[in-house]
């Protein structure tokens, strides 16, 4: 018989998305705290971002990514996956903030169950304010493995209150907006580190990167590369 369990060591695609507020003055990342017994980067402090799910390749998207970002995310790849990752960061940002990227709308087909609260809100979701920034595989030996692509996102594009975080679930605790400069303070894993220096050194260009920094972590080697025709640096 076939064993339906799914396998948690299997890379698994993800989308992270890193809210920035106030960019082009003092800014601020949103970020929280995973619980101590979750199973993957317990305690830590981390943004908003989970995995793709089955039904995200399948949720219309009222406006579409940026054209470049979708040509970066096509690079080493074995699938299109653009319209689901884009899916699968707006509703993380969602479960785990509360917090909309959307615009008011109606949706037109039958809703996915976890898209529900959000259409409820009277909200579609768009991708164009999202920038693909980064991306990481986990190294091998850890619980969970993630393929996570990174997207920056101006708060300004988010529908609502930003520091209304009562629809969020219970995944991230002590949600906040933290200064840029402060957050290495936190207890952050090693990636979310790297991510944050280079959110740093964009943080005040709107424009969405031409070349993205890939930190691939596979059986045999560590590289990190940068998508974009770039050459590996070891």
């Amino acid at each position: 018989m076939t064993s339906t369990t799914p396998d948690k060591s299997a890379i698994r695609n993800a989308a992270t998305v890193i809210a920035l507020r106030d960019r082009m003055g003092d800014p601020h990342v949103l970020m929280g705290q995973r619980g101590a017994q979750a199973a993957f980067m317990p305690n830590k402090f981390v943004f908003p971002g989970g995995a793709v799910d089955a039904a995200d390749a399948s949720v219309p998207l009222a406006r579409a990514l940026p054209v470049i970002c979708a040509a970066r995310l096509l690079e080493d790849s074995k699938e299109d996956l653009a319209h689901a990752l884009a899916a699968a960061a707006i509703r993380e940002l969602w479960e785990e903030t509360g917090l909309i990227l959307g615009q008011p709308g109606d949706w037109l087909d039958e809703v996915p169950a976890d898209w529900e609260g959000f259409a409820a809100r009277g909200h579609v979701p768009v991708a164009h304010p999202l920038q693909f920034v980064f991306r990481a595989i986990t190294p091998p030996g850890r619980p969970r493995r993630f393929d996570a692509r990174f997207f920056l996102v101006d708060a300004e594009e988010i529908a609502g209150d930003l520091d209304d975080f009562s629809e969020a679930c219970d995944e991230l605790s002590h949600l906040q907006w933290v200064p840029l400069r402060d957050a290495r303070k936190f207890d952050l894993p090693f990636i979310t580190e790297v991510v944050l220096a280079e959110v740093a050194a964009r943080a005040h260009d709107p424009a969405p990167p031409e070349s993205v920094p890939f930190f691939r972590n596979d059986d045999e080697e560590s590289l990190f590369l940068r998508l974009n025709g770039k050459q590996p640096r070891r």
